[in-house]
């Protein structure tokens, strides 16, 4: 059985705003995180992903209240992450109405913790977030953390192989690179990593034209993420569903009022 491919907005949120820039930079105001999750529900979205992308950076815990609120209005899987450090944080963003986690930063610095998650929690709800960049690593891929604000020296193929292992169950790949510009997915970073992966692996960064979330597909992924596309009506989900569609690639049905 051929699984659907999964249409997922991204909700970056800094001090209760979502909000959206270029490479992490140069940020621009896009709206109310609750009143754009319900929209996307709405729309027709498989998932949403809420991450606070200054929690990790300024050594602060995600907003619990707004993932709340935005629990309570949206009714597909929501998965929030940025700020989480511990099996204690987990279970309070579940108790919120997560229904997976995202963890990058406090991975990179305590490996340990994916298994401690997945052992709790199980793998379903732990979604390894790896804002990679091209650099002159092994693979030539390099993980930042802190929203992509430094450099960590690891390799992220490397990372990524020792991350499933340790029991993540899904990869959220956002290029650095890419991030907001448009110009389309980094392939051949999709392609490097599914070859090492064998857990769903979620695309991220430069979706700009219809045919680029058909180019991610072919290179490897399951599902793919966008952000400023959706967020400024460059596309609507429908439109990405439907162009998918028509190509033969399987999407979930959007239902109609």
């Amino acid at each position: 059985m051929t699984l659907s491919v999964r249409i997922i907005p991204c909700l970056d949120v800094t001090d209760g705003r979502v909000v959206k820039g270029v490479n992490f930079t140069n940020l621009v105001d896009a709206g109310d995180p609750v009143e754009m999750a319900q929209l996307y529900g709405a729309e027709g979205a498989d998932e949403l992903t809420f991450l606070d992308i200054s929690a990790s950076s300024s050594g602060r815990e995600t907003t619990l209240d707004i993932v709340r609120r935005t629990a309570e209005q949206v009714f597909i899987p929501l998965t929030v992450g940025g700020g989480i450090r511990s099996v204690l944080d987990v279970n309070r963003l579940l108790r919120a109405g997560a229904d997976k986690i995202s963890i990058n930063t406090s991975a990179i610095a305590r490996p340990e913790l994916i298994a401690e998650i997945a052992d709790r929690f199980g793998s379903q709800v732990l979604v390894l977030s790896v804002d990679a960049r091209r650099a002159r690593t092994d693979s030539g891929f390099e993980v930042t953390t802190h929203g992509g604000r430094e450099g960590s020296n690891l390799d992220a193929l490397m990372w990524v192989e020792k991350a499933c292992a340790l029991g993540v169950g899904e990869i959220l790949l956002n290029s650095m690179d890419a991030d907001g510009t448009r110009a389309g997915y980094d392939i051949g970073m999709i392609r490097a990593v599914r070859s090492v992966s064998k857990v769903p692996l979620i695309a991220s960064g430069g979706a700009g034209s219809l045919a680029d979330f058909a180019a991610a597909l072919d290179a490897g992924a399951d599902a793919l993420l966008a952000a400023s596309v959706f967020h400024f009506g460059v596309h609507r989900i429908k439109d990405v569903k439907s162009y998918l569609g028509s190509h033969n690639y399987p999407v979930r049905a959007i239902a109609t009022l």
